[in-house]
């Protein structure tokens, strides 16, 4: 099990960021969560294997149609275990 925290910028509030990233997480069997933040980023935070994880990374550096990234702050963590599901927070 890996970690995957990312910060996306740009203009990905207000375009079904946060449901399109629960669909794509649940998608590729990964747990966690994604959240607004107040400086208009999103935040993600999944745990799952590796390849699904390289894939939620890739789909973040584009987002949903609608939106548009700037830029993905990847930070590096480790696997907790403490996610049972992958769900829209705040």
């Amino acid at each position: 099990m890996a970690r995957a925290h990312l910060i996306v910028y740009g203009r990905v509030q207000g375009v079904f960021f946060r449901a399109s990233a629960q669909e794509t997480a649940q998608s590729l069997g990964l747990v966690g969560f994604v959240r607004n933040l107040p400086d208009g980023a999103v935040e993600i935070v999944a745990e799952g294997d590796p390849e699904s994880l390289g894939r939620l990374r890739s789909w973040a550096a584009h987002g949903p149609a609608g939106a548009i990234v700037d830029s993905v702050d990847d930070i590096a963590e480790k696997a907790t275990g403490e996610f049972r599901r992958f769900a829209i927070s705040g």
